[in-house]
């Protein structure tokens, strides 16, 4: 038998010790200066927008008077875009994940798919919004409407969609599929009574994560040309129209001529930051209310 020196086992023991040490303070010590710097920035979001949040701010419309200047317009333009970029990213998406998952044959084709899906999903915004200003705004001629809006943010939140249906659809159990089959159901009665109704939580998380980052972008609607000037407020898809976040961008760099323009730009990220939070509150309800575990 080999002897094992007992000062070498404790040397290494303590050095191992002091990596874990090391390492430990160092993920505590990031941890930490990621949540100060958050609150930081919250407080001076708070701290700037006290006292320009009210009916008025909310009703009134875009205005060159800080005091009379209100976010009805980008609000309204922010739900139509979301009325356009809601049904395209869940019919699509849902729709190629079960087409992924259900129906498509394992090989080079389905993984060259996949590949360029996965790829699509960590491609700059921006490079999004320059598809959509050539495609959208100039060969279909659309402009700077909301349909061309939403159509290009639709194609950037998409890859998000189909990642997540696809998680979720993967986690149904296959002896629910099974069963199915066994019961004389076809592919598609399957898919429609059993797949999708146990994966829908996961898939309407999903959603409306993406629906999420869609109203956080900004640098697509800014490529597209969408303004923040004094337009009438949107009646339909084919209105010019502005959104929270480019209100918030225009109002940020105009701060420099109007320093109010700041604290209406902090009173804007507020109510932003509140519908963020509103819209991830539904997803973690919906995922809780209907998760099923078999």
């Amino acid at each position: 038998m080999k002897y094992v020196d007992a000062a070498v086992v404790q040397k290494k023991m303590g050095s191992r010790l002091f990596a874990n040490k090391f390492a430990k303070s160092m993920f505590f010590a990031s941890t930490l200066f990621g949540l100060v710097v958050l609150l930081i920035l919250i407080y001076r979001v708070f701290a700037q927008s006290m006292g320009w949040i009210d009916v008025d701010f909310l009703f009134n419309k875009l205005s060159t008077d800080p005091e009379n200047a209100g976010i009805m317009g980008a609000i309204l333009g922010t739900l139509w875009l979301m009325a356009v970029v809601a049904p395209i990213t869940l019919v699509l998406g849902v729709g190629t994940a079960i087409y992924l998952e259900e129906y498509a044959r394992k090989g080079r084709v389905q993984r060259f798919i996949q590949t360029n899906i996965t790829n699509l999903a960590g491609v700059p915004s921006v490079v999004f919004g320059i598809l959509g200003l050539t495609v959208f705004a100039r060969a279909l001629d659309l402009g700077s409407v909301v349909l061309a809006g939403g159509l290009t943010m639709a194609l950037l939140v998409l890859p998000v969609v189909v990642v997540a249906s696809q998680e979720a659809i993967r986690a149904v159990p296959q002896f629910l599929r099974e069963a199915s089959f066994g019961m004389g159901a076809t592919k598609w009665q399957t898919i429609k009574n059993v797949v999708l109704p146990a994966s829908l939580p996961g898939i309407l998380t999903g959603v409306i994560l993406a629906l999420s980052r869609a109203i956080g972008e900004t640098a697509p609607l800014v490529v597209l040309g969408i303004p923040a000037l004094l337009i009438p407020l949107p009646d339909g898809v084919f209105d010019r129209f502005t959104i929270l976040p480019v209100q918030v961008y225009y109002w940020t760099t105009d701060s420099a001529l109007v320093a109010e323009y700041a604290n209406l730009a902090a009173a804007t990220i507020v109510i932003l930051l509140l519908v963020l939070f509103l819209m991830n509150s539904v997803a973690i309800l919906i995922r809780n209310k209907f998760q099923k575990r078999y």
